[in-house]
This record gives C-alpha cells, structure tokens and sequence, in this order.
C-alpha cells in the first residue's frame, strides 16, 4: 500500500488572510496617497475599498459582524496598510480602537450601530472640555472634543465626558475620581470644524466636534474599560481600548519606516551623489547604516509579535490581562515607535538632498513618521513610568 500526500492548498491562517485582503486593496490605497495628502481626508472610494475588506472591522465583535482578530494580527495588517499610506493606517487604528465599545453597549444597541450598517465607523479623540448632565433615562451634553481621527467618514463620534448632577456636582467613579462616559452621537448631529493643519499625518483629518445641551439617551452611552460595563464575554475585550490603540499605532511607525527602508535600497542602488565615485549601495557608511536599520525595525517587530503571542496566549487561559502584562505592552509598543523613528531617521539622512522634495517618497513618510512619536502613544515618559513600576513603585495606571 502507498502513501498519498495530499496537495490541496493549506488553509490560510486569520492572520494571512487579512494580510492577503490588505494587499489585494494596496493599488487603491497607494493610488489614493496623493489625494489624500492634498485633500487631508481619505478618499471616498479608498474608504469603500477599506470597507469591502473589513478593515475598520478588526476589533468589532464577531456577533455583530466583526473580524475580533487577535492583536498580534491587528499589529501586522495596521503595520501593512502603513507601509502603502501612513494616515490610512492611522485611521484604521484609532477606528478599530473605538469599534471596541460594540463590547460595552447593550447588544441590540451595539447592532443599532454596527450590525445593520456594514459601513459603520466610529471617531474619536481624547477627552475634551464636556460635561453630561444626568436626566434620568438621557444625559444632557455639552462639550467639545478635538483629535478626533477618521471622523470625516464617520458614522459615529464619540464624546469622552464628565458625568454631573443636575445641580452641576461631579459624579465620582469606582476609582474615586470624576466619572467619565463616552457619548455616541450620530456624526450628523455635531458641529464639526476644520482645525487639521499640520505637519504630517494629514489625511486622518482629526478634527473639532461640538455639541450644545445635546440629548443622548443612557443605552448611547459607556464607560470604558469598566469590566462590570462588559456585555460581551471574550479574550480580546480584556485587552484596554488604549493597549490596542498603541498596538496599531506601533504597527503604523514600523510600516512607514519599513516601507522608506525599501524605498531606500532602490534608490541606493541608482544614485551617485555629487562628488562621489559610485552609488550609494557601495559606500561602506551606507552599507552600516542599512544593516542598522534593518536590525531595528525586525527586532523591533519581533519584540512586539512575541510578546503579543505570549500575552494573548495567558489571557486566552487566564481570562484576565494584568498591570504587568499591560506595562509589557506600553513598553514594547513604545520602543517600537521609536525604534521606527529612529531606522526612518537614518534613511532620510542618508537619501540626501533627494529626501527633501516633496516629489520623493522620504519627504511625507519622514513628517508622518514624527507625526506619530509627538501621539501620547510615542512619549518617551512612558517607557520612564515602565521602569518605575518594574523597579517596584506603584503602576501609574494613566499610561496603560
């Protein structure tokens, strides 16, 4: 008798798979870059290419027809889509954060929002100037919130705001310090004003909404990161929306570095810059500063990827994520960043003059790459308070 090996195709993993659909949409999203930089928004049919393949639905439960990937594979599609255009990347990671709160509204609300519409997308930034007033079965909401990423093509925003008495008193949270929930409010209700004037990253046109004695009824509304707030039961929910905000986020500095890096190792091998004798690749200065760089941006990535694997493989046992692992994850993701910055940095110096044309692809990448490490995600204090807490001083939990 013989043996038979099979030759059918081995099923891709989740991981390849949505590598795969990013890659089948990256002529649109590399075709769309310019436009986007132009026009500081994402372009329409770049947005319903992103929709198509699921992207703004990484972190969004299964039950209402997410992708609930794990967040090794968030790192890696985020770090992807980065490497074809940065502020699209950028999006993706700040929307598939705040998809996270399908997991903290009641379930028919959560499929209000995202399971009867396959085009849903929720924006926001940090907490702003705003206060919600409790009535009751609604709160009465005023505030303004700026930073909000993607909010353009939202269907959604999201207000971070401090929840008061009717006779103005703060209302304390679990943890002793003012209560804060989040408001949804359809994005046709705010006002929204244009104040995305920057250096880089222009496309995730993170704008200024505003609201005036709104009224939000209390099923619209959550608090974040508040486990007794949890309706939906899984591993990836014990992860804080701001552990997978950083994970992408890391994604996102190492695609644009890893992409200059490549662009680089072209261009090295066609420029003979002035008063030197041969290109670029046969200059020994060249040749160590690639291999640096190369270094860091694929211990960078694999610090993250193992970390992840080992974190996510303890909560998938354990049902918990815990401070330690957490600091685990503020320190990786920002080293990463900045690892990021500092492989980008090295290959902008040594493209020279060619560099500073906006007609390159250095120019963009190196602005949206300092773009990144000014984010909260990218202070360098942040890897300062990991090493407090591993030197035995009490975790600040406002990092992680």
């Amino acid at each position: 008798m013989s043996l038979r090996l099979s030759t059918a195709p081995a099923e891709k993993t989740v991981t390849e798979e949505y590598l795969s659909r990013v890659r089948s949409i990256a002529p649109v999203i590399a075709g769309a870059s310019d436009s986007i930089e132009s026009g500081r928004r994402l372009t329409p049919e770049l947005v319903s290419a992103l929709h198509g393949a699921g992207m703004y639905r990484l972190l969004l439960p299964k039950k209402f027809g997410g992708g609930e990937v794990d967040p090794a594979t968030f790192h890696q599609v985020i770090s992807e889509v980065a490497q074809y255009d940065a502020s699209t990347a950028w999006c993706l990671g700040q929307g598939n954060g705040c998809a996270m709160a399908a997991a903290y509204v009641a379930p028919e609300i959560a499929d209000k929002v995202w399971g009867q519409d396959p085009h849903a997308v929720l924006a926001w930034g940090p907490p702003g100037k705003a206060t919600a007033v409790d009535e009751g079965d609604h709160f009465r909401v005023t505030g303004i919130w700026a930073f909000a990423s993607g909010m353009r093509h939202a269907t959604w925003l999201g207000g971070h705001s401090t929840v008061v008495e009717p006779d103005g008193t703060p209302r304390k949270g679990p943890n002793g310090g003012p209560m804060i929930r989040t408001m949804l409010i359809p994005f046709g209700d705010a006002k929204v004003t244009d104040i995305w004037h920057v250096m880089g990253l222009r496309g995730t046109a993170s704008d200024q909404f505003e609201v005036t004695d709104y009224r939000v009824p209390r099923e619209y509304t959550l608090t974040r990161e508040d486990p007794l707030e949890l309706h939906y039961e899984s591993p990836l929910y014990q992860f804080p929306q701001t552990a997978l905000y950083s994970i992408g986020f890391s994604g996102t500095a190492i695609g644009i570095a890893r992409s200059m890096l490549e662009s680089f190792k072209e261009l090295a091998g066609e420029k003979t810059p002035r008063r030197m004798k041969s290109v670029l690749r046969d200059n020994g200065l060249v040749q160590m500063e690639v291999g640096l760089a190369e270094a860091r941006l694929r211990a960078a990535r694999a610090y993250i990827l193992n970390e992840l694997a080992d974190i996510w493989g303890a909560v998938q046992s354990t049902g918990k994520l815990t401070v330690p692992q957490r600091m685990r994850i503020r320190l990786m993701t920002t080293f990463g960043i900045h690892e990021a910055k500092k492989a980008a940095d090295a290959v902008y110096d040594l493209a020279g003059a060619t560099a500073i044309f906006k007609s390159s692809t250095f120019e963009r990448k190196f602005r949206d790459i300092h773009t990144v490490t000014q984010q909260v995600q990218g202070r360098k204090s942040n890897i300062q308070s990991v090493g407090s807490f591993l030197l035995g001083n009490t975790p600040d939990m406002s990092v992680i």
